[in-house]
């Protein structure tokens, strides 16, 4: 797997991690690696980050041979629980940065479910390659603007004990933490595609550029932290 496809695909497992209620994850799961001790209470943003990450590495991996063979089974893993955390029209918001002000709910919607579809279209398989056998240590909980927003620090250990740092940016919407960026490798899920798009949206209306996605005319690229 490439450098770009790496990150990218390891800012949607980052992503999942946080997604997967336990009841799901533990489906067929074995033992998940062994992960840092951590003191966070139950439900806290960290505590939220380090449970589930295990869990999802695990599920993908037993579950590696069934979505090798069936790509929507895949898909819809990854769809049902991407969306279950992952504040996805809040992010889109973001990512649209200037371009959104004003804009509607539904046209931010559009946009965030045409980037979306886009980004599990072209890097989901790619989950398939990853190395999920990788422990996760949760260094630090930062609360940032008076705790309205909750920064996580992680790492995700591979063999050798070679760290690659992955961040969460996580608000709370009701009662639920939510997650809006994920930065692999300093790389942010965000501002990679607020500088993709920022050109397209500066020639056409959201609803366009959304059009452009979902029809394949514009593609989410991944981006290297190089």
């Amino acid at each position: 797997m490439n450098q770009s496809n790496r990150v990218l695909s390891l800012m949607i497992t980052a992503a999942l991690a946080v997604a997967a209620p336990a009841a799901v994850l533990a489906q067929a799961a074995p033992a998940a690696a062994p992960a840092a001790a951590s003191t966070a209470p139950a439900g806290s943003p960290s505590a939220l980050v380090l449970s589930n990450s295990t869990r999802i590495l695990a599920t993908l991996e037993s579950r590696r041979a069934e979505f090798s063979k069936d790509r929507s089974a895949l898909r819809q893993f990854i769809a049902s629980e991407f969306d279950n955390i992952f504040d996805r029209d809040y992010s889109a918001r973001l990512v649209l940065g200037v371009h959104g002000r004003g804009a509607s709910d539904a046209d931010v919607k559009v946009f965030a479910d045409a980037l979306a579809d886009s980004l599990m279209q072209r890097y989901g398989s790619s989950l398939l390659d990853l190395n999920t056998k990788l422990k996760v240590r949760v260094k630090s909980e930062t609360p940032i603007r008076g705790g309205a927003i909750v920064k996580v620090s992680s790492e995700y250990l591979r063999q050798g004990n070679e760290a690659v740092p992955v961040d969460y940016l996580m608000r709370k919407v009701g009662t639920q933490w939510k997650v809006f960026d994920v930065m692999v490798e300093g790389v942010s899920f965000v501002q990679t595609f607020r500088n993709q798009f920022d050109a397209p949206l500066k020639q056409k209306s959201i609803p366009q550029v959304a059009a452009d996605i979902k029809a394949g005319r514009l593609q989410a690229q991944a981006a290297s932290s190089n």
